[in-house]
């Protein structure tokens, strides 16, 4: 249940200490439960949790990462530029009905976004108690608006020192310091790097069993007071504080008698280093913190701290739990009782930490040969505190079966689906998925968590068979021979689908028993079929596998019957958006020109990336045409998506086409595009760029309409932005006027002409994506770089392996050639860039 910061790309230690405190400061504010910071990660369009305080990183983990378009309060702050006020969960299920299923307490969210001028840094958000109106609120989301805006002036200093404000790891998690500890329990101490002097109190004295008054005064004094070991790490630890560089969890350390303590420390202003560092000691042992009778009560008692980190376990919990006292104290619940790691118990935990109401659930203890138990099921309550969670835990009553054996009474089936809502969160998740891809990657991250599985395999009819569309968790290799199976083989991924009833098999030995001689995966396990059919249509099948021992009770087989309906439909609609997608792409690319035309003198490439959100296609185009003796560029987007944008752009290239063979000058065509897309009034506008180049002089006359300016590249490599005037995009204003600019291209140079979808990013200002491309056109014609088309390949690399990309893309490049390299085509199509 703990948390620390993700992967190989660690941020600096002073970013990491910053955002722990906005966030426990924001925590603070608001009066919440949790607090956190989001900030923009390496991935276009995805926001990563950076730092979360009072709550176990790993109950919060589905929304570690937020896709800025999806609908979430943080996504929408931060997409918006505006705070997201939840006041409580029934206007969370009314705004964001995905978020109040996944987690549905009685709570409010507060989320607001952190700016600096046009940079849009991420969100700073609180989980806090509900209040019936939001005006009750109007203070808190005032303060946690100040503390945003100082975290976005903060981290615009970071950039303008040159460090990168994003983050792509897991959280780091941090837990809130105590508002006040109760005497004996915990002692706090401060020590000032600058003067070395350390200040304590009573409390502090006796954790480390000195006399009122003798508290050491200095670092090394203080490190004196503890046993060797820990003498030579305390200095090291709270250098590292001052730095900025706090440690995430508590440090156990020991003092000179032996007694443990656990020793966490932060700083109140990390971002002027080296800062004053403040610490806790916290007395672990049972003395301290519970009444001493708990470890004569009869049940089982231990307290979990808002990291997860277990501070007290009496001896009858270990003996439940099946773990040494030793084995539990200062270690994560999850790590030292694995058994408890399941999405059940992380939903009444969750609960527990962001609501004041107790919990209540049981869990099945696994048999064990070396601690022998009283039974199977066991019962916890988990009551909430400020800085804790008092958990009792105590065997489940059990009664007669009327066979000689024994049951749970009032228990739940082995391993019980998860709470009502899990499948809510599926099925408003499939709502999202658009892609056969996308609702198996749902079904995988919602509904296989959700009851203990860790195998998936969706399998799709067409023509009378099934193909693999999904797998994971199988073998490698091992589900090869099943692709393309008739409906006539007897398997029981066929039979649930022709019968149109699902198969459960509780053990390995059963299924091998129903089907005998085929292919297991495991020898141990369980595995149920279902059959996928949408509107009494088969659709395909779903093969989900667990490979710990379960049996699947009414409840269970009831719910993912039910489930196996929605992934169907979902599927089905997935098949439908194929099937148009393809349609739609197949117009696109019959629309945009196969080949573009040439001159001895000039290179062009154009390249065009589809959208990949959305069921429908977009309107950007681009193309080449001769006009007279020289070249006419041309590069539009029109408003919308869809086959009428479509439409719409074929039009448009028609008529420019039309003129510029004509050779009109530039202004003349883009005022008679204006007026034909105004005269077929299609209810869309349009932006364009076009340009009529002479390659003998290298003069370019250019008109835009609303569309974003082009970019130069010199020979020599600098790049810059043409700032050039414009007119209002076509459809719109028929008076409108387009004035003409004059460029100059020497041999050598490259003119780029794009779309908005390549520079555009939600929550980041388009002037930050152009200058990016500014960039990489200055940066792509390297050594070896001799092919215009390998430039603009540079240019899309990104969007191409994007998974995530909004809208269209559409890019369109010209080089101009020397007059040696005019003389002779064949040397001016092979010139080296450089």
């Amino acid at each position: 249940m703990t948390g620390s910061v993700g992967d190989e790309r660690e941020p600096p230690g002073r970013l990491t200490a910053l955002l722990t405190g906005a966030a426990v400061d924001a925590m603070r504010a608001a009066g919440g439960h949790a607090g956190g910071v989001y900030l923009r990660s390496r991935a276009p369009g995805m926001l990563r949790l950076a730092v979360l305080t009072g709550l176990p990183g790993p109950l919060f983990q589905p929304w570690w990462r937020v896709h800025v378009d999806r609908p979430f309060p943080v996504a929408e702050a931060h997409r918006l530029g505006v705070p997201v006020v939840l006041a409580n969960a029934t206007e969370a299920m009314r705004r964001h009905p995905q978020l109040a299923a996944g987690l549905p307490f009685a709570f409010g969210c507060l989320c607001v976004p952190v700016v600096s001028g046009t940079h849009a840094y991420g969100v700073l958000t609180v989980l806090r108690p509900p209040v019936d109106d939001a005006t009750r609120i109007a203070a808190e989301v005032e303060r946690l608006t100040l503390l945003a805006d100082e975290l976005g002036a903060a981290l615009k200093r970071f950039e303008d020192e040159g460090t990168a404000v994003v983050w792509d790891g897991g959280p780091h998690c941090v837990r809130p310091p105590a508002g006040g500890p109760a005497p004996g329990q915990a002692g706090r101490f401060t020590w000032d790097p600058a003067t070395d002097t350390v200040r304590a109190d009573e409390h502090a004295h006796a954790l480390l069993g000195l006399e009122r008054g003798t508290f050491p005064r200095t670092l090394d004094a203080l490190a004196r007071a503890v046993t060797p070991t820990g003498a030579l790490e305390m200095p090291t630890l709270l250098r590292e504080a001052a730095a900025g560089r706090p440690p995430a969890l508590p440090v156990p350390v020991h003092t000179e008698h032996g007694a443990p303590r656990l020793l966490t420390l932060w700083s109140p202003d990390p971002s002027r280093p080296p800062a004053a560092v403040s610490g806790f000691l916290v007395d672990p042992s049972p003395g301290a913190l519970g009444d001493a009778a708990a470890d004569l009560l009869p049940q089982g008692v231990f307290c979990v701290d808002r990291l997860g980190l277990v501070v007290y376990a009496n001896p009858r919990a270990a003996h439940l739990l099946g773990v040494s006292p030793r084995g539990l104290l200062g270690r994560s619940l999850f790590d030292a009782v694995p058994w408890l790691n399941q999405p059940a118990c992380e939903d009444h935990l969750r609960a527990a930490l962001l609501t004041p109401e107790p919990a209540h659930f049981h869990v099945r203890r696994p048999p064990s040969d070396a601690q022998p138990f009283e039974g199977d099921w066991l019962s916890f309550s988990v009551y909430p505190g400020p800085d804790r969670l008092t958990c009792t835990v105590v065997p489940a009553n059990r009664v007669s079966d009327g066979t000689g054996g024994a049951r749970a009474a009032d228990v739940p089936g082995p391993d019980t689906a998860a709470p009502v809502y899990r499948p809510i969160v599926l099925a408003i998740a499939l709502t999202e998925a658009v892609t056969a891809r996308q609702v198996s990657e749902v079904v995988m991250r919602e509904l296989l968590p959700a009851f203990g599985g860790n195998r998936l395999a969706i399998y799709l009819l067409q023509d009378r068979h099934l193909y693999l569309a999904w797998e994971s968790g199988f073998p490698k290799g091992f589900l090869e021979p099943f692709q393309g199976v008739a409906l006539d083989a007897r398997l029981p991924g066929v039979e649930t689908l022709t019968t149109g009833r699902p198969l459960f098999f509780d053990s390995m030995r059963q299924l091998a028993a129903a089907y005998p001689g085929i292919p297991l995966d495991a020898e141990e396990g369980t595995r149920a079929f279902l059959p996928l059919i949408a509107s009494g249509r088969p659709v395909g099948s779903c093969i989900l596998g667990f490979d710990r021992p379960r049996s699947f009770g009414a409840e269970d087989r009831t719910v993912l019957t039910a489930l196996a309906g929605l992934i169907a439909h979902a599927l089905e609609k997935a098949q439908r958006y194929d099937t148009e997608a393809a349609l739609a792409r197949g117009l696109q690319q019959a629309l945009l020109p196969r080949r573009l035309s040439s001159h001895p003198s000039v290179e062009t490439a154009g390249r065009y990336l589809p959208g990949t959100e959305g069921m429908e296609v977009g309107g950007d185009w681009y193309d080449v045409v001769e006009a007279g003796d020289g070249l006419a560029m041309v590069i539009g987007d029109v408003q919308g998506h869809g086959v009428q944008a479509a439409a719409t752009m074929g039009q448009l290239r028609t008529a420019v086409r039309a003129f510029a063979l004509g050779d009109r000058p530039p202004e003349e065509v883009m005022a008679g595009t204006n007026h034909l897309l105004i005269d077929l009034d299609p209810g869309q506008f349009a932006s364009c760029c076009y340009v009529r180049l002479d390659p003998a002089r290298g003069v370019a006359r250019v008109v835009r309409a609303g569309h974003p300016p082009p970019l130069l590249r010199s020979p020599g490599g600098r790049t810059r932005v043409v700032d050039l005037p414009g007119g209002v995009v076509l459809g719109v204003d028929p008076r409108a006027h387009y004035p003409v600019t004059e460029l100059f291209l020497e041999p050598g140079a490259i003119l780029a002409l794009y779309t908005d979808g390549l520079v555009e990013r939600p929550g980041q200002d388009i002037d930050e994506g152009i200058a990016a491309l500014r960039l990489a056109l200055e940066q792509a014609v390297e050594p070896g770089v001799r092919r215009l088309a390998e430039v603009a390949d540079r240019l899309t690399a990104v969007a191409r392996q994007a998974t995530d990309r909004p809208d269209d893309i559409a890019l369109l490049l010209a080089a101009r050639h020397g007059d040696a390299d005019a003389a002779d085509p064949a040397r001016g199509a092979s010139r080296d860039l450089l």
